[in-house]
């Protein structure tokens, strides 16, 4: 297949703490959407369950087109919220949203970068938690989220 003719790579990756409620939203959407998907026709999808792992470059290698990262995201919406955002809203100040985990998303998408992996676009979708306490569960609001959060997932597939 030549370069023009393959098909484009994305990789979904979730972010989170399965035994803290609601940080668990990233893993239990990759969950979900194994359960669900049927990749459109040429495209190449990964589900990547990343748990808390500090480090997305660990993950990646070169030719993937586009990233999309799923996490909770304090972001003060109502509980259950769902953010679309892009890495350039983080700012380079230190603060990073999606901070639960060792490094902050600036830090591993600067390996990224160095290394030569870094996907052409990236996309993070946050859900607002309502509670981060310890749990296997997510909370009613976030649960009760998951199918439209699939849905936007699935929008970003095929965008």
């Amino acid at each position: 297949m030549t370069a023009s003719a393959r098909a484009r790579r994305v990789v979904v990756m979730g972010i989170g703490n399965m035994l803290l409620k609601d940080d668990g939203v990233g893993v239990q959407a990759i969950f979900a959407l194994q359960e669900t998907s049927c990749p459109p026709e040429g495209v190449d999808v990964e589900l990547v369950d990343a748990a808390t792992s500090p480090d997305l470059s660990v993950y990646m290698d070169c030719g993937v087109d586009k990233l999309i990262i799923i996490d909770a995201v304090r972001a003060g919406g109502n509980p259950g919220a769902i953010y679309r955002f892009t890495p350039d809203v983080l700012g380079s100040e230190g603060k990073d949203i999606v901070s639960a985990h060792g490094l902050t998303l600036q830090e591993s998408l600067a390996l990224m970068r160095i290394a030569g992996t870094l996907p052409t676009e990236i996309v993070i979708i946050g859900v607002e938690p309502a509670d981060m306490g310890w749990g296997a569960t997510l909370s009613p609001e976030v649960a009760a989220k998951i199918g439209e959060l699939i849905a936007a997932i699935q929008r970003e597939i095929v965008s």
